[in-house]
């Protein structure tokens, strides 16, 4: 006997966990740049699912792949390999200044396996007593309880009992603070080149270069987490190769399968040694599926016209919205690179982010924020211009009704 079940926003509170608080709409339906409501709404997508669907719903050589390897093979767990695992791990490593690829299913489960990686090697080459962390302030790296507390925003770690320890945060960009408390009992630093739930904000490139320095005079591994920056979103195919630095080891997700769950660990060979059999594990990680659509995606966003692009796009985007403030003066800056940018409020409406996004989605448009004084936009690396512009004049309502109160 079937159940006729009434599937609306009413039904989340009666059946999940409430440690969200999702929007009355309920997405259906999507394609390319645009996604369709329950109720037939038509809304152009600025979030990309938080910087992960690359691109934008249903891309023809995602649904190709997936339909391809889901006819062949499903999941095996690492007692084997499997093709798509080996082709994607090998286009990484070509790719990258990496030599080793680690498989995960998401970024906190990346970045718990590169920090376990930096400790395990501390161990191995220097002894016990080197084990700090050192990261920073507003970071984001997770939800683990490990990753959670090295992120530097402890509304999101306190209240789960005693932390992991050996963890020292400090600002981001302030190279004076770094060096007060690097040493060598450091194991690791560990940052995103660009924050994104901090508050957009771009890696200074003296201090990124101070970053690579006193790690090297210390010992230390560097950990570029590029959960959000990775695949193309800052016109790079990774963040750090638009700096001036590489690190020891890098972390990828969310755009690495488009919207399909897959993540990875990049590394050199040397490092990677000190994951021994039996030292870390994920039953899903290298799955199949995941590996084959994640091909996909490299295949796609990984050459001159998508990277490029990106780089046009970004522009646009910093046009419309300046054009936006020169006529309703709500925002101080715009912060990021690429397609993950931060539209930071100024005084006048500090702390109303969350209003501008309500008013978008009546306007018809997905948007996200970063904290209370940011609206954050990273929507697919190729959506349309028409779709840039159309979505711009929505948010240039949503942005008139704010200021009209």
């Amino acid at each position: 006997m079937t159940v006729e079940m009434n599937l609306n926003r009413a039904q989340f509170d009666e059946v999940m966990v409430p440690n969200y608080a999702p929007a009355a709409v309920i997405p259906v339906k999507g394609e390319g740049s645009r996604v369709w409501d329950q109720e037939g709404n038509e809304f152009i997508d600025f979030a990309g699912g938080i910087a992960v669907n690359c691109l934008g719903h249903c891309h023809p050589a995602l649904v190709s792949a997936l339909k391809e390897q889901g006819e062949k093979l499903w999941h095996l767990s690492n007692v084997m390999t499997n093709e798509p695992a080996l082709a994607l791990a090998t286009k990484l490593v070509n790719a990258t200044f990496a030599e080793r690829v680690y498989f995960a299913n998401s970024g906190a489960e990346a970045n718990e396996a590169a920090l376990k990686l930096a400790r395990r090697y501390a161990l191995d080459n220097h002894g016990a007593q080197k084990d700090q962390i050192i990261a920073f302030d507003k970071a984001f790296h997770g939800r683990t309880f490990f990753t959670v507390t090295v992120g530097g925003q402890t509304a999101y770690s306190d209240g789960f009992g005693p932390k992991p320890q050996s963890i020292t945060h400090v600002p981001f960009n302030d190279i004076a603070a770094l060096e007060a408390v690097v040493s060598d009992k450091t194991c690791a630093i560990m940052l995103e080149p660009l924050q994104g739930e901090g508050g957009i904000i771009n890696g200074d490139p003296e201090f990124l270069k101070a970053v690579r320095a006193l790690a090297d005079k210390h010992d230390a591994l560097v950990i570029f987490d590029e959960v959000q920056t990775g695949v193309g979103r800052t016109g790079e195919l990774f963040a750090y190769m638009g700096t001036d630095i590489v690190p020891d080891i890098l972390t990828s997700a969310k755009a690495l399968g488009g919207g399909f769950p897959i993540a990875a660990m990049l590394t050199t060979a040397k490092i990677a040694a000190h994951l021994k059999i039996g030292t870390h594990g994920s039953t899903y990680g290298g799955n199949p599926l995941a590996c084959a659509i994640g091909n996909a995606v490299m295949d796609v966003v990984n050459t001159k016209e998508v990277l490029e692009g990106v780089k046009h796009r970004e522009q646009l985007f910093r046009d419309g919205l300046a054009a936006i403030n020169a006529k309703y003066h709500v925002f101080s800056e715009v912060r990021g690179k690429g397609l993950l940018l931060g539209a930071v409020l100024n005084e006048k409406y500090e702390g109303r982010s969350r209003d501008f996004l309500v008013a978008s989605v009546a306007e018809g448009l997905m948007s996200l924020i970063a904290g209370a004084n940011v609206v954050r936009f990273a929507p697919s690396l190729v959506i349309p211009e028409a779709d840039i512009a159309e979505g711009l004049a929505r948010f240039e309502r949503a942005v008139a009704k704010v200021v009209a109160g």
